[in-house]
């Protein structure tokens, strides 16, 4: 099978390296298993264009472990079963634009290292915001959750990547009411947040989402999900939804102003964001930034906020380092 059309993904952030059509020999190059998914796209026709079944968990999971060795060095990546499988050009897109944001505080560098040092929330099974942001950057991360059973698939990940043994810490926070709580101490200094929040505000609106993602996968209506990304509950729902879960996000970090130079969060539905705004002034954040993001035909975007000014966010000290780009 030959792909012969390789058509840029315009939406996608210049830096990131998944622009173009998966590049399918490559891939197999690297993971060998992956040729067993490879099949050739039935939506256009005549074409010898080949693609997965994106409706398939294992073929799904497959090419992440292809592409996480392709172009992360990242070898025996897997995930339990049913645990959240993440879209990699996306998870890489939000760390793109958070390079951005810190280069302004920057001097228009992009500040690389271990000293810049992100704090993951809910960094699920897979420690996919850790890797990338290591692998691109050479940031250091601390990944926490709320499952142990995710903590410790993430320490297989890192214990099979020696390069990542320095790089990334775990942390179980013990009290699933609290985000930045237990996990930020006194003496913590982040450059930034990044989180994923669960969307859904129930078990049922879950199953009900994920019903429809692969019926439009299929092109026809299901009846039973099997979810190419996976999920366990705390991945997908809590009570209240995106909105309640980034409002105490929120909160809880104005109790933390000094400590950290962005907080960012993803946010599904632009109709949360008027809210949002306003509860981040009543807060008295300093900074509040919406940035967009599209994939496919997905629209996305990254709220972030920082209670420090900007002649504040100038003093943020960044080793200086020759720039990666």
């Amino acid at each position: 099978m030959m792909s012969n059309t390789i058509t840029e993904k315009i939406g996608l952030h210049p830096r990131n390296q998944h622009r173009l059509r998966y590049d399918f020999k490559l891939l197999i190059e690297k993971c060998p298993e992956l040729k067993h998914f490879v099949i050739r796209n039935e939506h256009i026709q005549d074409s010898f264009e080949e693609t997965i079944d994106f409706s398939n968990p294992q073929a799904v999971k497959t090419l992440n472990k292809a592409l996480l060795a392709t172009y992360y060095n990242i070898q025996n990546w897997d995930i339990p079963k049913n645990y959240l499988c993440p879209p990699i050009p996306g998870r890489a897109d939000y760390l793109h634009y958070i390079a951005d944001l810190l280069a302004e505080s920057n001097n228009g560098i992009i500040p690389t290292g271990a000293e810049v040092e992100g704090l993951d929330i809910g960094t699920g099974a897979n420690c996919i915001y850790p890797i990338i942001g290591n692998s691109v950057y050479e940031w250091s991360f601390v990944g926490t959750d709320i499952d142990e059973k995710s903590l410790e698939n993430c320490a297989q990940i890192i214990e099979a990547n020696p390069q990542l043994m320095d790089a990334i810490s775990l942390q179980l926070q013990i009290e699933s009411r609290y985000i930045f709580k237990n996990i930020i101490t006194p003496e913590d200094r982040f450059t930034f947040t990044i989180c994923n929040p669960p969307f859904h505000k129930s078990a049922e609106e879950a199953n009900e989402g994920s019903l429809r993602k692969v019926s439009n996968l299929k092109g026809k209506k299901q009846s039973k999900a099997v979810l190419n990304f996976g999920g366990q509950s705390n991945e997908l729902w809590c009570e209240g939804g995106e909105f309640a879960f980034i409002t105490q996000m929120i909160y809880e970090s104005a109790r933390y102003p000094m400590q950290c130079l962005w907080f960012t969060t993803l946010v599904s539905k632009q109709s949360h964001l008027k809210s949002l705004h306003k509860t981040l002034n009543k807060v008295n954040a300093a900074q509040i930034r919406t940035i967009n993001m599209v994939q496919g035909q997905k629209t996305s975007r990254i709220l972030a906020w920082s209670f420090l000014t900007e002649t504040q966010q100038q003093d943020w000290e960044f080793v200086v380092r020759q720039p990666l780009f």
